[in-house]
């Protein structure tokens, strides 16, 4: 498929509008549910994991908490993982979820 600059400049400003209408309802639920201080931060990045730990440096987090899909043997080399790229690069502790 093959769209022109408009149509690509408008699926890009949904997807951002997309992005932030999800981060800002974790962060409505994280405030509800007692979060003392939580920040919705949008990031376009090709490096995603080098992304999140910039940022969470950048933002002086306390914590970086992130999803595992618990992966293991030939399909985590074929798909890699950004939580482990995190995970092992990060100087902000990294709470992982499974």
């Amino acid at each position: 498929m093959v769209l022109n600059q408009t149509e690509t400049e408008r699926a890009q400003e949904e997807a951002n509008i997309a992005a932030q209408r999800l981060v800002d309802s974790v962060t409505s639920i994280a405030t509800a549910k007692g979060v003392r201080r939580a920040e919705a931060i949008v990031v376009k990045s090709n490096q995603v994991g080098e992304a999140i730990i910039a940022t969470a440096k950048n933002e002086q987090c306390d914590v970086i908490v992130m999803a595992s899909h618990g992966r293991r043997g030939f399909a985590r080399l074929l798909m890699g993982s950004e939580t482990l790229h995190v995970l092992t690069h990060s100087h902000t502790p990294v709470l992982v979820l499974r």
